[in-house]
């Protein structure tokens, strides 16, 4: 067996036979990566409070042949904010899902645990509402995976100056000249398109820095939902409950 140390996230943990847990990991070296954690059911077991989602560290692990063993973990950002509030938590698990379905094992997602983490203290922080926080974190992990939408310039002629409309399956902005076979076009306010250019085009450590209007934060809502629907098969269980838990309130 290979010892490794790795930095990440916890994406999820499950409960395995009477005190084991299988544990999920997004790591800076490794990409995402499952290991069990032995015993950590156990309340004296050193790795009872490092191996829950959002929890940010060191991990060692033992890579065996089939299957790895984390051994230790240094725990350097626990989150415990975001396990006080209902709301917070209830966003940081469809972010923990949401990050989970679009990395795989092997990968290089060091932009993709930057941009978990950076999120998760956004959450914290409060300086911008939290459907914000969702909607820029949405839109950069689509650009992440190869999937955002073309905010720049007409996805058809690569035009930068005619008027456009925003196509969810043209996967963009389409100019007037190419807008003939357009039926789902969406005239985008000059805020709400600024805004995703921004998301899209920024260093990850200055996404959280803006805020916007309730009616953009609506306009980008709707354009996230429409894209998600349509480039997105995944049904999320932790957004159908966070979902709920808004409705009710």
């Amino acid at each position: 067996m290979n010892q490794i140390v790795v930095t990440g996230m916890v994406l999820s943990a499950a409960p395995i036979g009477e005190y084991d847990k299988r544990v999920v990991i997004l790591t800076k070296e490794q990409g995402k990566m499952a290991a069990f954690a032995r015993g950590a059911r156990k309340p004296n077991s050193p790795l009872v409070a490092a191996v829950n989602p959002i929890c940010f560290g060191e991990f060692t692990i033992y890579a065996g042949r089939t299957s790895n063993s984390i051994q230790a973990a240094q725990i350097t950002n626990y989150f415990p904010e975001l396990r006080k509030d209902m709301d917070d938590a209830c966003y940081g698990f469809y972010f923990l899902e949401f990050a989970d379905y679009f990395t795989t094992e092997g990968n290089d997602e060091r932009e993709m645990l930057k941009l978990l983490y950076q999120t998760m203290k956004a959450l914290i922080n409060k300086r911008i509402p939290n459907r914000l926080v969702r909607y820029i974190f949405e839109l950069r992990t689509l650009c992440i995976n190869g999937q955002g939408p073309q905010v720049f310039q007409c996805v058809s002629c690569g035009d930068k100056d005619r008027e456009t409309v925003f196509s969810v399956k043209k996967g963009g902005l389409v100019c007037t000249e190419c807008a003939g076979d357009v039926i789902d076009g969406i005239r985008l306010s000059q805020s709400a398109l600024y805004s995703m250019q921004y998301i899209e085009s920024s260093k990850i450590e200055r996404l959280y820095t803006f805020v916007v209007s309730e009616e953009v934060l609506d306009e980008l809502g709707r354009i996230m939902g429409r894209y998600l629907d349509v480039y997105v098969e995944k049904h999320f269980k932790s957004l159908e409950i966070l979902q709920s838990l808004l409705r009710v309130k």
